[in-house]
């Protein structure tokens, strides 16, 4: 089998290590120490999590959507194939490397979704977003970490307990959505999220294109008010 190849780290903004990028022939991971965030041949969950929620909005003209975790880029490519040409997507990556990874080595996987021109990236901590708006976006999808457990950094903690909740809440449109997405089911964060206002549809989703192997958990999350 061919080896794993380190091409780059860094290091994790207010967090307690690093995020490394490795290749193995055209296969891509991104990782925390030993642990796998992310993999080229592994997206279907994150396409899943982009498509359902600009299902919710598609009647919209001209949304506004908040997309916080750049990854490999295959969220965002979901997200442009499924927004309207009026349509804008505002990118929060918190990790200036994995931006410039998704301009060099990684943009060609989901097919360069950094250089449409609908497309805003801020490196910024989402959260610090989520703060500032009132009642800005049509949709906020959160693909950040591993979801409600985190793994790379603390602070991500914030986003899925009740004030990060409190603050999407008020930074969707009315009938707006918040999509979240999951490496693992969480009994917890779907309550808490009943109790801050929304209305919640919790889905399993393969990671696989070919339905097999692991499955990941998606909330569909509406703002009613």
């Amino acid at each position: 089998m061919i080896p794993w190849e380190f091409l780059d780290s860094a290091r994790v903004p207010d967090g307690d290590g690093e995020i490394g990028l490795y290749r193995r022939g055209q296969e891509y991971s991104i990782r925390v120490g030993n642990r796998e965030l992310m993999n080229s041949r592994v997206h279907a969950s994150e396409e899943a999590l982009a498509e359902m929620a600009c299902a919710r909005i598609a009647n919209r003209t001209r949304p506004w959507i908040l997309v916080g975790g750049l990854g490999m880029g295959f969220t965002l490519a979901a997200v442009l194939r499924g927004l309207s040409a009026g349509g804008a997507v505002l990118v929060a990556e918190l990790v200036p490397a994995v931006v410039s990874w998704n301009r060099g080595p990684l943009a060609a996987l989901a097919g360069h979704p950094l250089r449409d021109a609908r497309v805003t990236v801020k490196e910024v901590d989402v959260g610090h977003i989520l703060r500032a708006e009132r009642q800005a976006f049509d949709a906020i999808l959160l693909d950040v970490d591993n979801g409600p457990a985190a793994l790379g950094r603390q602070k991500n903690d914030w986003l899925y307990a009740r004030p990060g909740l409190e603050a999407a809440h008020a930074a969707l449109r009315p009938a707006g959505v918040l999509a979240v997405w999951s490496a693992a089911p969480n009994r917890i964060f779907t309550q808490r999220l009943r109790r801050n206002g929304f209305t919640v549809d919790e889905v399993r989703t393969s990671a696989h294109s070919s339905g097999k192997g692991r499955r990941h958990t998606i909330w569909l999350a509406g703002r009613t008010s």
